[in-house]
């Protein structure tokens, strides 16, 4: 969470006070740190309990960016939420777009309530502000994910023919849905445990790994960080890891292809987002599957795995809740780093399949950028990439990633030219079956 002024918190604090349980307007609060100081803030809290902030800049260009953060964030819904996506993706208030941020109303892997609050959120700022010329929904990473069935569920045309949203830029998105973006992090569990043994320890409750954590367990984020290092070493420089460590992690990451610097993360995402699956989307039934998975390892790490099948329900739960479906009636631009270390750049040519089996594959244009990272990428990308989604929606110029990346090096002196640009336009992502082993799954989409 980013760090507010001292004198923002306050007034944060003294706003939530004044935010009863009912539909509020937004009050005006001061902006997080990092945002303009033309841009006035604002606080509310929707008839959900989600609360959702509002940046208005000056002058503005009367477009609106509605934006759907990632995460999922496992906890009640707190009105600082958001407010750092509003100091990370300021770019857009200083492009001159407004910008309205919901927390969503309740925490946890819960796609469409998510995709209800970001629809909530364009409506509050629709009845505080009025109708936007253009509107631009953005989805971040798990985000991406929401803001896709936000889209699909939402974006159909009003009795006036308007549509509410214009476009969709989807960035460093999770869009293989529950049924294909989980797996491999159930294989790091597995993968772990067999490597590892600690996760859970012998003289621990045992539990199956698809469950997450069980619900009374007391271990922290740090105590796993703790347990994962002293097997792998993985927080110590490569010379400082002795052999064992060093054999533990090689095995680890030749099983499960994530990228040493997010081992932790994922493990961690892999404990408590299953937690919060099994125990809150599922009823307790099993989405995952391992059984007919081989890992890179041999016989020798293949007989220690252990192995589990979906319950088909479970399945069709999550993938009715969280998996896109492409009827998305709006042009849609995605961007993604080539070695994002989260969100594995693989997803986006299955989301290119979601889009072609809704028979909408003219309406998405894939950008890949030569970085690796998931969280921010440079302004001008982000710059070039939304001028070619308004220029797409207005004038029916369909962008090619050729010209996108010519235009973020004509933007790029004027945005962050530090950071610069460095999109690769003959860029394809391979298969998703090429980093993550596939397996047949009961009641899975087909």
């Amino acid at each position: 969470m980013m760090r507010y002024a001292r004198r923002a918190a306050v007034f944060v604090a003294l706003a939530i006070g004044s935010l009863g349980a009912q539909e509020t307007r937004a009050v005006p609060t001061p902006c997080p740190d990092g945002i303009p100081a033309t841009v006035q803030c604002s606080l509310g809290k929707d008839s959900a309990g989600a609360f959702y902030w509002i940046a208005m800049p000056a002058p503005w260009n009367k477009r609106l960016v509605v934006h759907a953060h990632g995460g999922p964030d496992l906890g009640a819904p707190d009105a600082k939420g958001s407010a750092d996506d509003l100091t990370r993706w300021n770019i857009w208030t200083r492009m001159g777009f407004a910008v309205v941020a919901s927390t969503y109303h309740q925490g946890g892997v819960a796609v469409r309530s998510a995709a209800e609050d970001v629809e909530r959120s364009r409506q509050q700022f629709i009845a505080q502000f009025g109708r936007p010329e253009r509107t631009i929904l953005h989805g971040q990473s798990w985000g991406a994910g929401v803001a896709a069935r936000t889209a699909e569920l939402f974006g159909a045309r009003d009795m006036q023919g308007r549509v509410p949203y214009d476009a969709v830029l989807l960035t460093s998105g999770v869009l293989g849905g529950a049924s294909l973006s989980y797996d491999f992090r159930m294989d790091l569990r597995v993968v772990y445990q067999a490597v590892c043994g600690d996760h859970p320890r012998a003289d621990e409750p045992q539990y199956p790994l698809w469950r997450g954590l069980l619900v009374d367990a007391k271990l922290t984020r740090a105590q796993l960080a703790d347990r994962v290092d002293a097997c792998t070493g993985v927080r110590k420089p490569a010379a400082a890891r002795s052999p064992e460590q060093a054999q533990h992690l090689a095995t680890i990451l030749a099983a499960v292809r994530v990228p040493e610097r997010t081992l932790i993360a994922h493990l961690n995402w892999g404990t408590w987002h299953f937690q919060d699956i099994v125990t809150k989307r599922t009823n307790g039934a099993n989405p995952f599957t391992t059984t007919g998975v081989t890992y890179a390892g041999g016989a020798a790490l293949n007989d220690k795995i252990a192995r589990y099948v979906a319950d088909s329900v479970a399945v069709a739960t999550l993938s009715a809740d969280a998996d896109p479906t492409g009827r998305i009636p709006v042009p849609v631009l995605t961007m993604h780093a080539i070695d994002d270390p989260t969100a594995f750049v693989e997803l986006e040519s299955t989301f290119r399949h979601t889009m072609e089996r809704a028979g909408r594959a003219k309406a998405l244009v894939q950008l890949f950028t030569q970085d690796s990272e998931h969280s921010y990428l440079s302004d001008a990308q982000y710059v070039s990439a939304m001028h070619a989604l308004l220029a797409w929606v207005e004038r029916g110029a369909t962008p090619t990633p050729t010209a996108v990346a010519a235009s973020c090096a004509r933007v790029e002196p004027t945005y962050d030219p530090a950071k610069g640009c460095r999109f690769v336009p003959s860029y394809t992502p391979a298969p998703l079956s090429s980093r993550v082993p596939n397996r047949a799954k009961p009641g899975s989409p087909k």
